[in-house]
């Protein structure tokens, strides 16, 4: 009997089966009629995110599954007057097994983060969204959400911003901020999320800017890559679009003939008038890699 376990335990190891127990956290802030601001402050070291709206009225809901040996998640929220400030910090409390190497960190594929996160907002409150992502990937779906600030940070991580409903934010956000160490940002029918300011940096990967609707407000878009490539998709040249292009003679470019030049590396389209209020102004910065406009 002894070595029918012991075969057992060298069959496991040999084939690599998981046997870590998971489980399930829950968070939930309760309706409040007074609430009508939400902050919200996220922290997870590896794990797939998803941010979206949630059916019923409660400001925030967190669900997550969660694999039990390498986390302690900590949730905590207050109120002052009609503001609801929560934070949540997902931290490995062990070391990672020593035969991962980092290539294989940097490089897994989206099913090998063990952890899963998804955050459910409302239509009712408005909120100012920080998210500090350590590995992983994140889809931020903002239809018939009211986001005032969304503010992404991550080592390696590939982050998704979209509308499924094509319906747009239901507020002008001030700034749309994401910091990669590494991966790749893809920014969806972008006019929908009504940002006055969009920066985005991405020392190694890519960015994909998809502006191709009409534009619902004046805006500046400021995109910069330090190894990689830079995607922008305009919309029709009768609105007003200015673009200014930082490269070195290490980034290849592709401009359509649609953009007239009117200085040094300055393109602007037939509907461009300096004083428009819809003006969208770009600024597209790659050391190493390509910028591509469509």
């Amino acid at each position: 009997m002894p070595h029918k376990f012991c075969l057992f335990l060298l069959f496991l190891a040999l084939f690599g089966f998981n046997v870590s127990a998971q489980f399930v956290r829950e968070y939930r802030v309760p309706s409040s009629s007074d609430i009508d601001r939400v902050s919200l402050s996220f922290s997870s070291y590896k794990s797939q995110t998803q941010v979206k709206r949630s059916v019923g009225m409660d400001p925030l809901q967190i669900h997550g599954h969660l694999l039990q040996a390498n986390i302690l998640p900590d949730f905590q929220s207050s109120k002052t007057m009609n503001h609801l400030v929560a934070s949540l910090v997902h931290t490995n409390i062990e070391s990672d097994n020593l035969g991962k190497s980092i290539t294989s960190k940097l490089f897994s594929r989206a099913n090998d983060f063990d952890h899963t996160w998804d955050v459910g907002l409302t239509s009712d409150h408005a909120y100012n969204l920080e998210f500090n992502l350590g590995m992983g990937t994140a889809d931020f779906d903002l239809t018939q959400l009211a986001v005032s600030k969304l503010k992404i940070k991550s080592a390696s991580a590939d982050v998704y911003i979209h509308s499924s409903g094509l319906t747009p934010n239901l507020m002008v956000m001030d700034t749309l901020l994401v910091l990669l160490n590494m991966g790749a940002v893809d920014l969806h029918q972008a006019q929908f999320t009504q940002a006055e300011k969009v920066i985005l940096e991405v020392n190694y990967g890519k960015i994909n800017l998809d502006f191709s609707g009409r534009p619902m407000q004046k805006s500046q878009v400021i995109a910069a890559v330090g190894g990689g490539t830079i995607f922008l998709k305009l919309p029709s040249a009768v609105h007003p679009i200015k673009i200014t292009i930082k490269t070195t003679p290490l980034c290849r470019t592709a401009i359509p003939s649609y953009l007239k030049p009117i200085g040094n590396n300055i393109f602007v389209t037939k509907g461009y008038t300096a004083t428009d209020p819809k003006l969208m102004e770009f600024f597209l910065d790659v050391g190493v890699g390509s910028v591509t406009i469509e």
